[in-house]
């Protein structure tokens, strides 16, 4: 082809677009046909009943009825994967996101033309959805022709292609279809009406000039039905055989199955296309095409109901699509395309997770564990969450890996059930190497057993994380939790303590006022008066915390100790035993100063 002759097309294809985009007659169109793509799908979907398949129903016929006023009529050229309008193409199923083909589901019941007119009612477009994506509940099977035909509308009209085939024989094997095919002017069905109109008017000419020769010419003429192809045409089917050589091939399958699915009564062809089924879900699973799982995933759903005289040979093939998804082999797929593809699309994968058998939570676990993006983990989890909460022993034998972000997943996961009978297990983590994993621990102990005997938790005290200490020692502040002093002496006697921060120290003090009570009022009357020759300093410090804490204890064995620490320990300790002896005359009568430790 020219150089000159590719110029002057893509100035062509270019004023196109410009009148496509400038054209509001061609936006509304487009309008229009996408919203009838949402409501064809939602009405196959969820049936015509459904409360979103009539909003959307409801809404496509303000948006018909809106452009009908505007311009009295919508008329449409169909081909095979798009919807023409003034030579401009207004629909392309790719470009509408939906697996819902219109412009192939016309094209395949033979309408080469579609047009609404004025005064279309809403029964009438509710009668054209039910022709274009028939009712599962409904009976009838005839195609989209048939049933226009047989309801006779006057506002909506079609062509098919017998009308123009017949057209084209009955013009001496040829009719011209070019420019004046352009919906811009008349629709199809208006050429084929003045062409059949000029035909008979002319044969009838013919007839009495010729007495008849004409009839008897056309004997021996070929029959066969052809087109003039312009320059243009021509290069707008090298687009169209270029487009459809790189549509996808997983997508066109897709849509043909489903037509198939649809339309097919054999039952052997039918046991073949189900034997199908589970290749596809296995090139979803690798390609990470979630939502279009989710889709053919949903069509099998409603199988039955699409094709209510399936065989029970049928049923169970579909069944095991559905049991098959959580084998082994497809979710190390979805962890090669998770871990394998950057920026990973994740939407609709949950669904997906959802819809496997409890029998998948052990493969789940392992993908748990081999997932390396913590947003993919937390997907995961909450899948994990939902399916094995009967069954919970995979998870439990989890605990005793050695990952410590796969442990801290399944801990999130058991912790949100909330079944107390898991923190035996949940306790055995208490020397776990990750110290997040030892707070999630005390996490677990605070929901599950949140009072009793709290020896286990002054365990936690020695642990080497000051986060992992200080969650244990908010529990034993609770009040909730008793501990024998004796579990308390080797924290208090130990090397280390002296040298904690003093509010901890102080917090300490108090976990042991509310876990033992009356119990450790010797230790800290000990505190008060005995007489430090080394770390004196420190040695005063924890006197002094003594006093205050014995101050908050207020009990008459208290009380008593702080009266003997008045009289008996240095300058500090008197005065921290007088400030606390007030402190628990105030707590006696009733008016307790603010405890701003607790």
């Amino acid at each position: 082809m020219s150089t000159e002759m590719k110029t002057t097309q893509e100035m062509v294809a270019a004023a196109i677009n410009a009148r496509a985009a400038e054209d509001p007659e061609i936006v509304s169109v487009r309008r229009v046909l996408k919203l009838l793509d949402k409501t064809a799908k939602s009405n196959r979907t969820y049936g015509s009943t459904n409360p979103v398949a009539q909003k959307f129903s409801q809404q496509l016929f303000e948006e018909v009825s809106a452009h009908l006023s505007t311009y009295s009529r919508l008329s449409v050229l169909v081909q095979r994967n798009e919807l023409l309008c003034k030579d401009c193409v207004v629909y392309e199923p790719e470009k509408e996101g939906g697996s819902e083909n219109v412009a192939f589901k016309l094209y395949a019941d033979g309408v080469r033309e579609l047009a609404l007119y004025h005064d279309l009612s809403r029964e009438d477009l509710l009668f054209f959805l039910s022709t274009l994506w028939s009712d599962p509940t409904s009976e009838d099977d005839d195609d989209i022709v048939t049933q226009i035909w047989a309801r006779n509308l006057s506002t909506i009209t079609i062509v098919t292609a017998e009308d123009v085939s017949n057209s084209s024989a009955n013009n001496d094997g040829f009719l011209r279809l070019d420019g004046s095919m352009s919906s811009s002017d008349s629709t199809l069905r208006e050429l084929l009406d003045r062409e059949i109109a000029r035909k008979k008017r002319s044969g009838e000419q013919a007839d009495s000039k010729s007495g008849g020769s004409a009839n008897a010419n056309s004997r021996f003429q070929s029959g066969l039905a052809g087109y003039e192809v312009t320059d243009e045409e021509l290069e707008a089917l090298a687009k169209e055989i270029e487009a459809e050589s790189k549509q996808d091939n997983l997508m066109y399958m897709f849509d043909m199955l489903t037509a198939i699915l649809a339309s097919e009564r054999s039952s052997a062809l039918l046991t073949k296309l189900f034997n199908l089924w589970s290749n596809i879900v296995d090139s979803l699973l690798r390609e990470g095409k979630w939502t279009v799982l989710e889709n053919v995933l949903g069509l099998l759903h409603e199988s039955d109901a699409v094709r209510p005289d399936l065989s029970d040979e049928h049923k169970q093939q579909l069944m095991s699509v559905f049991n098959g998804l959580s084998r082994t082999e497809r979710i190390k797929n979805i962890e090669m395309y998770l871990n394998g593809t950057p920026n990973a699309n994740t939407e609709g994968l949950s669904t997906i997770l959802l819809l496997m058998k409890h029998d998948a939570v052990p493969a789940l676990c392992t993908l748990l564990a081999n997932l390396e993006s913590p947003n993919h983990q937390t997907l995961v989890a909450e899948a994990i969450g939902v399916l094995a909460k009967e069954q919970p022993e995979p998870l439990l034998r989890g605990l005793l890996d050695r990952r410590p972000i796969y442990v801290r997943n399944l801990l999130g996961i058991l912790i949100k059930w909330n079944d107390p009978k898991l923190i035996e297990p949940i306790e055995k983590l208490a020397r776990h190497p990750d110290a997040r994993i030892r707070k999630e621990v005390l996490r677990a102990i605070g929901l599950f057993r949140p009072s009793g005997n709290g020896a286990k938790l002054v365990t936690c005290l020695e642990d080497t994380d000051e986060g992992v200490r200080i969650a244990a020692i908010k529990l034993l502040m609770s009040g909730q939790y008793t501990v024998p002093f004796d579990n308390w002496t080797p924290i208090l006697s130990g090397d280390g303590f002296m040298d904690l921060p003093l509010s901890e120290r102080r917090a300490v003090f108090h976990a042991i006022r509310a876990t033992c009570g009356d119990e450790a009022v010797p230790y800290w009357e000990g505190l008060m008066t005995e007489w430090a020759w080394t770390k004196r300093k420190k040695k005063e410090e924890l006197a002094i915390l003594g006093a205050e804490t014995l101050g908050k204890l207020g009990t008459p064995a208290a009380v008593a100790a702080l009266t003997i620490g008045a009289k008996k320990g240095n300058a500090a300790v008197r005065q921290a035993c007088a400030t606390a002896l007030s402190q628990a005359q105030r707590q006696q009568r009733g008016n307790p100063s603010p405890d701003l430790t607790q």
